[in-house]
């Protein structure tokens, strides 16, 4: 666990009108992960002031809920769904549970149920991670992380066939070549956690050829849509100091030609 001291050694200058940009931002698009986060940290520093070392951590917790309880009134609103989730699954996990089933239902993307899958496995409920992805997840829709994150899900629950069932559903997804891809990555992660003979290597799969003719089509993968993949902020007790842990913002799987963004807690 972090030292009490450790957020709040070095306080951020707390500029108004960037803190008044980041409200802006975000009350436009709820699920901007880069504006939440910056503006987290400022409503941190703002909690933590005048209140005692042993106290500060609670103070900037509660600070912080407040923040993603009010983006989450917005109905396109999921990710400070999956923030109220992650601060309270300890605490009222069938709340939690139901925050985390109303983000995956307003994202048609599925990178919520990919957050929301991924964060319950951190708290260590993978069975409940395994529960809210087979009532929610959409193989043909959904992007392939939220496959990947519950199909581990499963493996971590000890409950192999599952996995192995939702390893096949994954074919359904119309991007062959990347499923293709994350099903070996799996097999090999099933078969050494089941104790089988892990199966042999297979030759790389040939990328699909890519079509120029959309290159200039924005999308997802190009900064203009939400973040694809799980974003992980970490345990509530962490720091999440921008300034240093926000990286790689459009960081390429050497194996995909899909861009993520993750967020890292110190």
């Amino acid at each position: 666990m972090a030292r009490p001291e450790a957020p709040f050694s070095e306080p951020l200058p707390v500029d108004a009108a960037e803190e008044n940009r980041l409200w802006a931002v975000l009350r436009e698009d709820p699920n901007d992960v880069v504006a939440f986060a910056q503006l987290a940290e400022v409503v941190r520093q703002h909690a933590a002031e005048g209140h005692p070392v042993n106290e500060r951590v609670r103070s900037a917790d509660d600070a912080v809920w407040s923040l993603a309880e009010e983006l989450a009134h917005s109905p396109r609103a999921w990710f400070p769904l999956v923030e109220l989730a992650r601060l309270s699954i300890h605490d009222d996990r069938d709340q939690a549970l139901r925050r985390l089933a109303t983000a995956a239902e307003r994202d048609p993307s599925g990178d919520a149920l990919a957050t929301g899958l991924l964060m319950l496995r951190d708290a260590g409920l993978p069975g409940d991670a395994l529960n809210l992805g087979v009532g929610h997840w959409r193989p043909r829709e959904h992007d392939l992380e939220a496959g990947r994150q519950l199909v581990e899900a499963a493996v971590e629950a000890g409950r192999v066939g599952e996995a192995r069932r939702h390893l096949q559903a994954l074919g359904q997804h119309p991007d062959a070549h990347g499923a293709a891809v994350l099903r070996r990555e799996l097999e090999r992660l099933i078969a050494i956690r089941s104790g089988e003979p892990e199966p042999p290597a297979a030759p790389p799969v040939a990328p699909p050829p890519t079509d120029l003719s959309l290159q200039d089509t924005p999308g997802p993968g190009y900064g203009s849509g939400p973040a694809t993949g799980p974003i992980r902020l970490g345990p509530a007790e962490g720091a999440l100091d921008v300034r240093e842990e926000v990286v790689d913002l459009t960081m390429t799987d050497a194996q995909t030609p899909e861009q993520r963004r993750f967020f890292r807690r110190s």
